[in-house]
């Protein structure tokens, strides 16, 4: 820190990420009173070290400009409220357990990352520690939560998936703890909720970004102090159950939109596990692709062919997993594949202009990425066919994390870095 409260401060860390942030838990926790509780994250990419703003109040700067996400280059300086921060990366190498199988339960993967996740799963699932389990819709978050059951002690007993988003909001607490008979118009038998369903397993709570603010204080109760009250009844029963938790959101950023409670917020999150997007872990696709190819044929020694891999290495697959099979079975039908939808993902629950702007994004990086796709990673010849100037399209292919399907992305001079 260069300025600001804790000015001078200096901070070492070996890990993936570091938290930026007023709350307690941050990796750089700052008494800046112009801080969010979870301002931002400085993370290692494959392109660098980025840093992305968390919903914060006051945002975050970059050499002036606010921004969402960037590429920090040598130099940036990164400005949060009253406080400017410096990054550097120092010398020295950090060696991380990677698991020796390619498999946990039915989630596949070899490369680095899932086999490093691996290593952390087979550590924490034959645990009872809630876990927390973050990443991109299709990224498998439910597959994974019920292989970490499996691979518990508490694999013969039930797991209970409860969808926070598609539960009526009007009956939820009904649906999680249940009721007695009597308890409210229309109870006219004693019912028994999902949580007293799961007692002795697992109950994984998916989508918990979509869970009303009003009820969340109920659910950090029974997490708490593991009892559950039926509505209607006069006293309150114990349970034993390994709670997981997903979401496609980040969690942090509705704490600080006051969406989330920050303590229901630390229950969940003993554990936390980030599946990465199936574009940063291209290595995996030839073998998901003929996993599920020989499961649609229905003959385990299938192999696809190579043409169809091919183009599937290439794509930018933003439906993830859930995408890829799909495309994998169109392929066996005989249709076309494409690799990207024509329209964009709408959020009705944002703000008009931070829905456009969300909507713009997508539509941009998928143009980028068809753009380069026809070009065979060719930025020079992308340029030119989409009659930009090269030095801007390399800053959009960063922005966007595209630079790893390009061939020859580079920053012409000083000023064309992003910001």
């Amino acid at each position: 820190m260069v300025a600001g409260p804790e000015a001078l401060l200096a901070v070492d860390s070996s890990r993936s990420d570091v938290t930026v942030g007023s709350a307690r838990g941050q990796d750089l926790r700052l008494s800046d009173r112009c801080v969010s509780r979870h301002h931002c994250v400085i993370r290692a990419g494959d392109d660098g070290l980025i840093c992305e703003d968390l919903g914060s109040t006051n945002g975050t700067y970059i050499a002036g400009r606010r921004v969402s996400s960037a590429v920090l280059a040598p130099g940036d300086m990164i400005t949060v409220g009253e406080t400017r921060i410096v990054v550097e990366t120092l010398a020295g190498v950090i060696c991380e357990p990677l698991s020796h199988n390619e498999r946990f339960g039915r989630v596949l993967g070899r490369s680095a990352a899932m086999r490093h996740l691996f290593a952390l799963l087979e550590r924490v699932a034959p645990s009872d520690a809630s876990i927390l389990i973050e990443g991109e819709t299709g990224t498998g978050k439910s597959m994974l939560a019920e292989a970490i059951h499996a691979a518990s002690p508490r694999a013969k007993l039930p797991f209970v998936v409860v969808d926070c988003a598609s539960l009526p909001r009007n009956l939820l607490e009904s649906e999680l703890f249940g009721h007695e008979r009597g308890a409210f118009t229309g109870a006219i038998v004693d019912r028994v909720g999902l949580f007293e369903s799961a007692n002795g397993g697992t109950i994984l709570l998916d989508e918990i970004g979509e869970l009303p603010i009003d009820l969340q204080p109920k659910l950090l109760r029974a997490l708490e102090r593991r009892v559950i009250r039926r509505i209607g009844a006069s006293h309150a029963q114990p349970i034993n159950i390994r709670v997981i938790a997903a979401t496609n959101r980040d969690l942090r950023a509705a704490v600080n939109a006051s969406t989330f409670r920050s303590d229901l917020w630390y229950r969940l999150n003993t554990v936390r596990i980030v599946l990465p997007p199936l574009r940063d872990r291209r290595e995996d696709i030839p073998m998901l692709v003929a996993s599920v190819y020989r499961e649609l044929l229905g003959d385990p020694t299938a192999a696809p062919p190579a043409d169809v891999v091919r183009p599937m290495m290439r794509a930018d697959w933003l439906g993830n997993v859930r995408e890829l099979r799909t495309a994998v079975e169109r392929s066996l039908l005989g249709a076309p594949h494409t690799s990207v939808d024509p329209g964009v993902e709408l959020e009705q629950g944002l703000p008009f202009r931070d829905a456009k702007t969300r909507a713009s994004s997508q539509w941009e990086k998928r143009y980028l990425s068809e753009l380069l796709i026809a070009h065979d990673g060719n930025v020079s010849a992308a340029a030119r066919a989409g009659k930009m100037n090269r030095s801007h399209l390399s800053e959009l292919l960063h922005r966007h994390g595209l630079a790893s399907i390009a061939n020859d992305v580079s920053f012409d001079d000083e000023d064309s870095r992003p910001r």
